[in-house]
């Protein structure tokens, strides 16, 4: 920059050497003569020119270096903030055409399913407090939109009831997994899903955190890792040596219970440990060593000394008599629930089919119970597993995108207890046509389940929405998002007295748009919208009766309400049938609503 400071010397020579050699003495001659000189840009120089040419340079520098130290951006009426609530035209282009294909937030802002068209993934964190409306202001509305699979945790079950019989009138299959009313349930069996010994790894990590008690802080590395290697022996036997229908809790729970371990002999070997040593030996040898004469009935094994199962059977055995007695008490104590028989019954065999739902459109209710927590982790092992489902079979079926979007819609997300790595799925879902609404009462639940990665999953939902609540920190947290304003402050005063005066004073100050009290005085009818890169909206809670759909469901009559028993009946009718083949279709809803109408018509 300072190189250009030869322009004005160059320009400042020539009008210097014009000025001191005209013969006029006119002022307005010598003007005259160097403007004529700079048309022609003729280059003479002298003492008195040159020094002309100088002072220009150096006025020329000092203006450089005035713009350099004193380069100030000014921001009139932001000064102190620009935050303003959103408008009309700002979410308007993220908007689907088709009202069906959008996500609905309030009454007047939705957002097209379409990542590539907003460029924003579909993760939605709804905060509201009990009694803000999350269930009918955003859980049923979006189930009505009929646009994706669902998968939708239902505290009271009152969502399967209410909006069932819609999602079925239009094609979806229903699946119930009731961990309130087993009776009221279809099966799930967690062993199905295992294919590989690396998948029985992950199910052993997603069975030791499911089961651990909210607030529970990991102790001695020492046993939990024990824990790790037994159940990994166990299910791995199970896995490869025992029929299909025996891949389950059940047997699982029957080899625990028949590991007796005596203190004082350790020479002492119960039927397990016969077992896993036969796996290893084979069954010649182990009959030859145990003076056992073979049946010819009897399966024969192979020997097996590098078998997975042995492995880690064996890495447990190193452990003294009377520790393994603690860790056989710790894996009792874990599956206790599976001692209920109805439990143990509801998870032997698989009707979930988990994989299905990016294939077909399904819904899948998770009913969970809202006043205690023992058999929630049965949900959050389902959804430890469908997320890997579901992901496998986008990677390896579809190139990485599923053909139908699967919304999992996390009602009472902190009850579910954590789920493992739940910070890196959220993370890589929204590639594989796969998206979570986490609903929460307040930010402290995920903060106190999450701890440090709270920020990662909060961070990884570019929408968020916020229907009311009294917790402080979430109150500060909002006020905070929405950001501060510029506002103008007029100020006057008056001195009074036989020479009094008046003076008018006018401030720039910053303001919160909303501050945190004020969020939490908002309205019940109305919440906050924030958008990844929009403004941030105050808006009306979108009203559930002016859904198109809403005529339909069983809030607006009770005959539309959803009855499990139909499907269960069906079941019943048609035992040997498929589970695809006795859900709900639309022409099996026409033929029950025929009958009853013409059950009607005989009684009228």
């Amino acid at each position: 920059m300072f190189l250009l400071a030869v322009i004005p010397f160059y320009l400042g020579t020539i009008g210097g050497y014009a000025y001191f050699h005209c013969e006029e003495k006119d002022i307005n001659a010598k003007l005259q003569a160097v403007s004529s000189a700079y048309e022609a840009l003729e280059f003479n120089i002298d003492l008195k020119s040159a020094l002309v040419g100088g002072v220009c340079a150096f006025f020329y520098s000092l203006a450089v270096i005035y713009k350099i130290f004193n380069n100030k951006v000014t921001m009139p009426g932001m000064e102190h903030g620009s935050a303003n609530w959103g408008k009309a035209e700002d979410i308007a282009k993220y908007k689907d055409s088709k009202f069906a294909n959008n996500m609905l937030f309030t009454q007047t802002e939705r957002m097209s399913l379409n990542t590539r068209k907003t460029m924003r993934n579909n993760n939605v964190l709804v905060i509201g407090g009990s009694g803000s409306g999350k269930t009918r202001f955003f859980i049923k509305p979006n189930l009505l939109q009929l646009h994706s699979s669902y998968v939708v945790t239902d505290p009271k079950g009152t969502v399967l009831n209410e909006v069932g019989k819609v999602l079925a009138d239009n094609g979806y299959k229903i699946k119930v997994f009731n961990t309130v009313d087993f009776s009221k349930s279809m099966r799930y069996n967690p062993f199905t899903f295992i294919k590989s010994e690396a998948d029985i790894k992950v199910f052993v990590d997603i069975l030791i955190t499911s089961t651990k008690e909210k607030g529970e802080k990991s102790g001695d590395a020492f046993w939990e890792n024990s824990e790790r290697l037994l159940y990994m022996a166990l299910i791995g036997y199970i896995w490869y040596e025992l029929d299909e229908e025996e891949q389950n809790f059940t047997s699982l729970l029957r080899m625990i219970n028949s590991m007796e371990v005596r203190e004082n002999d350790e020479t002492f070997q119960n039927c397990i440990d016969l077992a896993f040593e036969e796996l290893e030996i084979g069954t010649n040898a182990f009959n030859e060593k145990h003076n056992i004469t073979p049946n010819p009935n009897d399966k024969t094994i192979e020997a097996q000394p590098e078998h997975f199962a042995v492995s880690q059977y064996k890495k447990y055995k190193l452990a003294a008599g009377k520790t393994a007695k603690s860790i056989l008490i710790s894996c009792g104590v874990r599956l206790s629930a599976f001692d209920i028989k109805e439990v143990r019954e509801m998870t032997t065999e698989d009707e979930m089919v988990l994989s299905a739902l990016g294939e077909e459109k399904t819904a899948l209710f998770i009913i969970i119970d809202d006043k205690v927590s023992t058999f929630n982790f049965l949900a959050n092992m389902m959804y430890s597993q469908l997320f890997k489902e579901l992901c496998d079979k986008a990677d390896n079926k579809y190139h990485g995108r599923l053909p139908i979007h699967v919304r999992c819609l996390l009602d009472e997300f902190a009850n579910i207890g954590q789920i493992p790595n739940f910070e890196k799925i959220i993370s890589i879902i929204r590639s594989r046509e796969i998206s979570v609404d986490v609903i929460v009462q307040n930010m402290a639940q995920i903060e106190a389940l999450y701890d440090k990665q709270a920020g990662t999953i909060v961070g990884n939902c570019d929408t968020t929405l916020f229907l009311g609540s009294g917790e402080n920190s979430t109150m500060k947290n909002i006020s905070e998002r929405v950001g501060k304003a510029t506002i103008s402050h007029k100020s006057s005063s008056t001195t009074k007295g036989q020479q009094g005066s008046y003076s008018l004073q006018n401030q720039i100050l910053g303001r919160e748009l909303i501050t945190p009290d004020e969020v939490g005085r908002l309205d019940n009818g109305e919440c906050i919208l924030f958008i990844r890169g929009l403004k941030p909206f105050k808006s009306k809670k979108y009203d559930y009766k002016h859904h198109p759909k809403y005529k339909k469901t069983g809030d607006y009559k009770k005959e539309f309400l959803f009855n499990f028993e139909d499907i269960e009946r069906k079941k019943e009718e048609n035992k040997d049938l498929n589970i695809d083949e006795y859900i709900l279709k639309d022409d099996d809803l026409e033929i029950i609503e025929n009958k009853r109408l013409l059950q009607s018509e005989t009684e009228l």
